[in-house]
Formats: structure tokens, sequence, C-alpha cells
């Protein structure tokens, strides 16, 4: 809302739609900047915390957490083992019968980061805006 200014009856409806774009893609705008942090910050924590196994996968799992934009979202995956999520996440059986626990990994980076950005979002709605890294 940049200043006053008088307007008749018959502009205020036009007025307050134009003030009301201009509020709307600032949010979005905003809130873009504040999830491609999080999954910037998403892919920094599977980074640091995945399991590494010096038999099969060596660090290329811990090394392969990306982000992909789409078109109101990110998504987070893993490019270079992208089958192994789910099974170290959860655990599986082995071929003899037995089964071998899972490292969770993938959740308690989201229940770290997911906080976070909904306090950025809650912050952005109230008013403030925060700037591009």
């Amino acid at each position: 809302m940049a200043g006053h200014r008088k307007v008749t009856p018959d502009e205020l409806y036009s007025e307050i739609a134009r003030e009301l774009t201009g509020y709307t893609e600032e949010i979005d705008e905003s809130i873009d900047i504040a999830a491609e942090w999080a999954a910037d910050e998403l892919v920094s924590i599977l980074r640091s915390t995945s399991p590494e196994s010096k038999k099969l996968t060596g660090k290329k799992y811990k090394k392969g957490w990306v982000k992909k934009k789409l078109k109101y979202a990110y998504v987070i995956h893993n490019k270079n083992k992208p089958q192994l999520t789910h099974l170290l996440e959860f655990g599986h059986a082995t071929r003899n019968g037995g089964r071998v626990e899972g490292i969770p990994h993938i959740k308690p980076a989201e229940e770290q980061v997911i906080p976070m950005y909904e306090d950025m979002v809650t912050a952005i709605i109230a008013g403030g805006k925060i700037q591009k890294r």
C-alpha cells in the first residue's frame, strides 16, 4: 500500500482489487522463498544424517538427496538410490527370513524443518516479508 489518494465511490472496487492483487503476489513470492529455504534445509539435513554403508551404497545414497521444483511445490528425493529410501527408513525382510531394522532419517528431518517453515509462513501472512538469499 503505497500512499493515500482520493478515490471516488465508483473507483473503490478497482482500487481494493488492485491492492489485494499486489498483496497476494507479495505473499506468494515470500512463501515460495520460504518453501525453497525449507527444501534446501531438508536436503542439507538428509545429506548429513542419512546412513551410509561401506558394503552396498557407500556415500552414494547420502549424497543423492536433491530438491526438484514443481509448479507450486518442492519435492525432495534421492536421485542416486531412490529404491533404498523406504527400505532404509522402515526396514525390510532378508532372504533368509530375518528382518533388518529401519534407520529413521527422513521423518526426523521432516519433523525438524516443517515447524520452522510453518513459523515462517505464519510470520509472512502476519505482515512480514522475507528476501531471497
